[in-house]
């Protein structure tokens, strides 16, 4: 084990739910978009994680690579809710590592949200959509700081004002706070896992939703739904006029697809 000090925003009691976000940010992007779906709910214990070198947790100099950072975060399981079952949840990379989760702990996880996830590791070999943007406020990109809009611009598709709003909070200021070198490093070093992960495992057994966006250019859409077979009680949702911020470009339906999957879950799968 590595004893990695990592930063994490505990909500709620009951069923825990292990909770990551994407490359360079921290878990604001995630509490922003799934706690809406809890405030009815009762029983589920979230667990907000920054991973090392984002948020407030601090880069590591034994992280050298995504593997590194899978272990960092399965010792962080094993030391916060061991041998316990639980949901895991990621976005984007988040997504790359939940499933790395998954794959090690597969006898604990009791179902799994990918929400744009990374499938192909290498950006030159992953399946993507030509850049559209759907809507785009000039006058807001004209008032932006010329930095700020260009960021904005560059990867969002839904390019308005709350749009904007929940960009700026959840995804550009927690990735200017983020440690560019060490994930640097780590890019350079192993973006993607060493190793195939298992498809026969035991969460085969429960619920996995993939939530996707059509527009998605950052990792696409087409290699999550690839994966879709190896998960027999899985759903996939694709999103139109989202891209790889789907959970800010399409909140409503965002929001409706998280609810009917964790209501399955609570039916059917897990004591709340």
């Amino acid at each position: 084990m590595y004893f990695i000090v990592i930063n994490c925003k505990i909500v709620g009691e009951g069923f825990p739910v292990v909770i990551l976000h994407g490359w360079s940010l921290d878990h604001s992007v995630m509490s922003g978009c799934l706690e809406p779906n809890f405030v009815k709910r009762q029983g589920w214990k979230r667990i907000y994680i920054d991973l090392p070198g984002m948020g407030a947790s601090k880069a590591q100099a034994n992280i050298r690579n995504s593997d590194d950072m899978l272990q960092a975060v399965l010792d962080f399981i094993t030391l916060q809710i061991p041998d316990e079952p639980f949901l895991i949840f990621g976005y984007s990379y988040g997504g790359l590592i939940a499933r790395g989760v998954a794959h090690y702990l597969q006898k604990d996880v009791r179902g799994m949200l990918l929400i744009a996830p990374v499938i192909v590791s290498e950006p030159s070999k992953r399946n993507l959509p030509e850049k559209r943007v759907i809507k785009a406020d000039s006058s807001l990109l004209s008032r932006l700081p010329l930095e700020d809009a260009s960021e904005f611009a560059a990867v969002s598709v839904i390019q308005g004002e709350e749009e904007w709003v929940r960009f700026n909070r959840e995804i550009l200021l927690p990735s200017r706070k983020a440690d560019h070198s060490f994930l640097t490093q780590v890019r350079n070093n192993g973006y993607g896992f060493t190793f195939e992960m298992d498809t026969d495992t035991t969460i085969n057994e429960y619920p996995v939703l993939i939530i996707t966006g059509r527009h998605d250019h950052i990792v696409g859409y087409k290699d999550a739904w690839g994966i879709l077979d190896e998960y027999p009680n899985g759903a996939f949702s694709l999103l139109d006029l989202a891209g790889h911020h789907l959970q800010i470009e399409q909140p409503n339906i965002f929001n409706a697809l998280v609810n009917n999957w964790l209501d399955e879950l609570e039916s059917g799968y897990i004591n709340c």
